[in-house]
């Protein structure tokens, strides 16, 4: 392990992908720490120093909505950022195209011709600007009485002053054009992550906000169970004991992420010339887990969105309150009508993505046969059958998972902030995303070696290959030099403006 991330730095091109990777992330979070244009940061950091020293363990709808959006913006929502948004706006279009893609024709036609997921994902952002442009409206209107927002709960008694000095139409404008600018401005991040980084630059977006709220949920989980007053003798041991079963439920999502039916795959023995071809069994490896965290993400965003507006147009109402409670995450109904959404959309996914019928006629086009069963539509119907029972049993575990924050919730009264990490979308959101850049700088690691050993004998057509590798291994190694000049200037800068200051 520690050869393997020793070699990591030795091959020029991987290294220019986690530097470039780094770099972004470092953006990423920059982003969300800038303030909207018209909003007092003094407000701000008095309301983050207030929430820092409280104790204040709400386990109730508000404070459970708050944490939710609050960990998809990386704590953009709450500090007013240019990134308030986040990445979910094109995360909720990238959903409706997906579906809309399954269900209108034309749209699949499309994405089966040449250049059409282009165009798919250029519609993909045009419904973005569209999603963006709503919400961002509702949050700049929300900042004119701030504590009605349920992630700005408190800070009209904690700020110090009012949160924005100047407020009108113009302060709204503005806020709009800045934050719908800033998801635009992920999405293309994202993009350039999954180009010349490592990982889905998405998913890794998503992530870096996941974990950037792992210190407050630590200090949180320390406030409750060490430093409270009303601690118990036995707190400390509940905690030490909720580390060991993180650790448990987090050895658990790797396995079954990583599970699958292997379907054994017989190919006839074929005479060519001299040589004889086929013979062997080889595997179709099935996903138990075949949906990943998509079915949790489609959940939580739909779950999400009506409850974000019922906070923001209906804040006050009765029976907004009464809805907001029962979609909220601290409520069974929210987990139950979760629960059935997971189901349908990863049957959905399977549906989508996974077709038997393709994978029997390749089968049977290849000379390959699954033993016991004959070839054409039983081998279709066989595929079909066992691919239901495992996305069955993949569908359960996801439920699972989405339903540990609550059960741990309301057995333990810990805030939702500590108990997001023990199940639900963050979890299974980090397991995929480290999983998938564990295997890319693997495949990576892998190629090098083959590289070089193909290198010493000097094969025909690979050396020539390989000088044109560096040429763009050197210019990617420029772009990543000048990203970090500019965030060494900027960390210059802000030491600067500090130590001024503190003056």
């Amino acid at each position: 392990m520690i050869s393997a991330f020793q070699n990591i730095w030795k091959i020029q091109d991987l290294k220019n992908r986690l530097l470039f990777t780094l770099a972004m992330v470092f953006i990423v979070r920059l982003g969300v720490a800038i303030t909207i244009p018209g909003v007092d940061a003094n407000v701000i950091q008095n309301y983050l120093d207030w929430r820092m020293s409280s104790d204040d363990g709400a386990t109730d709808a508000g404070a459970a909505v708050g944490a939710l959006l609050n960990v998809f913006s990386g704590g953009g929502l709450e500090k007013c950022g240019i990134f308030a948004l986040g990445i979910m706006p094109y995360i909720s279009a990238s959903i409706m195209m997906q579906l809309m893609t399954a269900v209108v024709p034309q749209l699949a036609k499309l994405s089966r011709e040449e250049g059409g997921r282009t165009r798919i994902n250029q519609y993909t952002r045009y419904i973005t600007i569209v999603i963006a442009l709503v919400q961002s409206f509702m949050i700049a209107k929300s900042l004119e009485n701030p504590d009605q927002a349920l992630y700005l709960s408190g800070i009209g008694q904690h700020g110090g002053g009012p949160l924005v000095p100047n407020f009108g139409w113009g302060f709204v404008a503005i806020a709009v054009i800045t934050m719908v600018s800033g998801t635009m401005f992920l999405a293309w991040i994202g993009d350039q992550i999954t180009e010349r980084g490592i990982g889905n630059g998405v998913s890794l977006i998503i992530s870096v906000n996941i974990i950037a709220a792992l210190p407050g949920a630590l200090v949180q989980a320390w406030n409750t169970f060490v430093a409270s007053p009303s601690a118990g003798k036995f707190d400390p041991m509940i905690l030490v004991g909720l580390l060991a079963f993180l650790l448990f439920v987090i050895a658990a999502v790797i396995a079954i992420t990583q599970a699958q039916r292997r379907i054994a795959v017989q190919y006839a023995k074929r005479v060519v010339g001299r040589k004889q071809m086929g013979g062997q069994t080889q595997y179709l490896p099935l996903k138990v887990n075949y949906a990943g965290v998509m079915p949790i993400i489609f959940a939580s965003a739909i779950l999400t969105f009506p409850t974000f507006i019922l906070t923001s147009l209906f804040r006050g109402q009765s029976w907004a309150v009464k809805l907001s409670e029962w979609l909220s995450p601290a409520s069974p109904v929210y987990y139950v009508v979760a629960g059935l959404m997971i189901f349908f959309f990863s049957y959905f996914w399977v549906s989508t993505f996974f077709n038997p019928t393709e994978i029997s006629e390749n089968l049977k086009k290849s000379g390959g046969y699954i033993p016991g069963v004959r070839a054409g539509k039983p081998t279709s119907d066989f595929l079909d059958f066992t691919m239901t029972r495992l996305t069955f049993a993949g569908s359960i575990f996801l439920t699972i998972v989405f339903v540990l924050p609550m059960l741990l919730g309301n057995a333990l009264k810990i805030p939702y902030m500590v108990t997001q990490f023990f199940g639900g979308t963050s979890l299974l959101i980090l397991v995929g995303v480290l999983l998938d850049m564990m295997r890319q700088v693997e495949t990576h690691l892998i190629q090098q070696n083959y590289d070089g050993f193909l290198r010493k004998g000097k094969v025909k057509g690979r050396y020539d290959r390989l000088q044109q590798q560096r040429g763009a291994n050197s210019t990617s190694g420029a772009i990543v030099t000048y990203l970090w000049v500019f965030i060494s200037i900027m960390v210059v800068i802000a030491i600067a403006a500090y130590t001024i200051s503190g003056l």
